[in-house]
């Protein structure tokens, strides 16, 4: 009988789908707001890769949603309409005991990196980089605080994003090995419109697995 052949050709990964999971905060935040615990996000994207010739560098572009949870400490949030000169944000002391009050903000979002890999033959392992630009725009935003009244638990929520910035720009950043890596970014526009909130900048760091 003839040997069995083995191929050492593996089909490589595309890195199809990313999933994220972060820590979420801002930068330029004035002392007039009081964050507290943890602030949390979930991104997860559909990607295509575009190998690079028969290097070990690839484009790829993708689309999916990414959202974000801040939570502040004793404050929530007021907005105020007096004209289209006058709608802004304020973080006021909060006027109901809440157990828990946060900002929550969701993104349609396309991200684009430059990625590199270590093993050509099989993606899902070793070394991996990526850098890239991640753009957005705002489906939902939303504060939500919970309390108990007389016993039974009550939900407040607000929705608006009419403060917020339409289009989110961020510069993104990956490493890692295998199907794991360390992810962060950082926005290069403001949450808030101007003269419209305080001009804090979001950014995250965390894990994200990779895959297909």
């Amino acid at each position: 009988a003839a040997p069995e052949v083995v191929s050492d050709i593996q089909k490589p990964s595309r890195d199809f789908l990313m999933v994220q999971f972060t820590y979420n905060n801002w930068e330029n935040t004035p002392d007039s707001i009081k964050m507290k615990g943890i602030g949390r996000g979930f991104n997860a994207y559909l990607c295509y890769d575009f190998p690079i010739s028969k290097s070990r560098f690839s484009f790829a572009a993708g689309i999916g949603i990414g959202v974000q949870n801040i939570y502040f400490d004793n404050q929530e949030l007021g907005f105020t309409d007096t004209g289209m000169a006058g709608q802004q944000v304020s973080f006021l002391p909060e006027s109901i005991d809440y157990k828990r009050y946060k900002l929550t903000t969701t993104y349609l979002e396309a991200p684009f990196e430059l990625r590199y890999f270590g093993n050509k033959a099989n993606r899902n392992k070793g070394f991996k980089a990526a850098a890239g630009l991640k753009v957005g725009t705002i489906v939902g935003a939303h504060t939500k605080g919970r309390y108990t009244l007389e016993g039974a638990k009550m939900t407040e929520k607000v929705n608006t994003r009419r403060y917020f910035e339409t289009w989110s720009f961020a510069g993104t950043a990956r490493l890692g090995w295998g199907n794991f890596s360390v992810v962060g970014s950082y926005n290069l526009t403001n949450l808030f419109k101007e003269n419209q909130g305080p001009a804090v900048v979001p950014y995250s760091i965390g894990i994200c697995i990779t895959g297909l």
